[in-house]
């Protein structure tokens, strides 16, 4: 987790602490008291920031979200054409995850097991909003360019949601030794080859 402020809040650096430990303690069950070792405060000044450690895994899932969707929405800016911006959108949603394994392992939901159902929930509907975010494009792809999916719209979108939480995965259960990245440029010059077709026109 990358902040561009040179000078974090406490606030700031006790999220890159969490997810500091969610990448080096795969597996473990992260506890305040160890989080507040990490950081270098008491327990009491933790919860000063935040409530809970509910909270703390809140605020991490808030910047996972602002990131992603701020990127989504200047890839749609700069793109017109459906399959360079799913192909991008997949990228960023790749590379993000690479990039930050501890963040990687809160999305694939197995560091939320036994932790408040709010916080699986949260993750379920970013993910949803990826595959709506999918589904738009699709549907105007017949609208701007004569093109629309091989399978139905929805099948598409879920295909494409289904690759990056696969890959994803395979990365956490690899102890990020597995690259979301890798194999990414042949493989999506495969799908995205199957993604379209074009619409028949009337006679």
């Amino acid at each position: 987790m990358t902040q561009e402020n040179p000078t974090p809040s406490r606030r700031e650096q006790i999220l890159q602490a969490l997810a500091l430990m969610l990448e080096e303690d795969s597996g473990k069950r992260i506890t305040v008291a160890a989080l507040a070792r990490q950081v270098g405060v008491s327990e009491a000044a933790l919860y000063r920031h935040f409530p809970s450690k509910a909270r703390m895994f809140e605020g991490l899932i808030a910047f996972i979200e602002e990131t992603l969707f701020e990127r989504i929405n200047r890839i749609l800016e700069e793109e017109t054409e459906a399959i360079p911006r799913c192909g991008r959108i997949l990228t960023l949603v790749l590379a993000f995850a690479e990039k930050n394994p501890g963040l990687s392992r809160l999305l694939g939901g197995d560091v939320l097991t036994g932790e408040t159902a709010r916080l699986r929930l949260r993750i379920h509907q970013l993910f949803e909003r990826l595959e709506t975010q999918f589904k738009q494009i699709l549907r105007e792809a017949e609208l701007r360019e004569g093109r629309r999916p091989s399978l139905t719209v929805s099948a598409a979108a879920n295909l494409l949601l289904a690759y990056a939480e696969g890959r994803i995965s395979q990365y956490v259960r690899s102890d990020f030794r597995q690259r979301p990245t890798a194999h990414w440029d042949d493989q999506w010059q495969w799908l995205s080859s199957q993604l379209l077709r074009n619409v028949p026109q009337l006679a």
